[in-house]
């Protein structure tokens, strides 16, 4: 089975899909935008881009769509790589 690591950790331009998001770990307003921008499980995504400072945000592309999470953010969304 493939490992499942946050998407703050995994490595860029390597596609993944959400195996899991703690809501629990997000401030309401942030759970809500990461739903309308169509974070669910199941969803492809991939790490596009780090800030060169480390707790700068992850740029990353879910769908046709690029979008800058926070970091703590994105340590609450757990992804597994594609198969490829």
């Amino acid at each position: 089975m493939a490992s499942i690591v946050s998407l703050e950790s995994f490595p860029r331009r390597q596609p993944a899909t959400v195996a899991a998001i703690d809501w629990t770990r997000l401030a309401v307003p942030e759970a809500r935008r990461l739903r309308e921008l169509g974070f669910d499980e199941g969803v492809s995504v991939e790490v596009l881009h780090r800030a060169t400072l480390g707790a700068g945000p992850i740029a990353c592309r879910i769908g046709r769509m690029t979008v800058a999470l926070r970091r703590a953010v994105a340590a609450s969304i757990r992804v597994a790589p594609l198969a490829g």
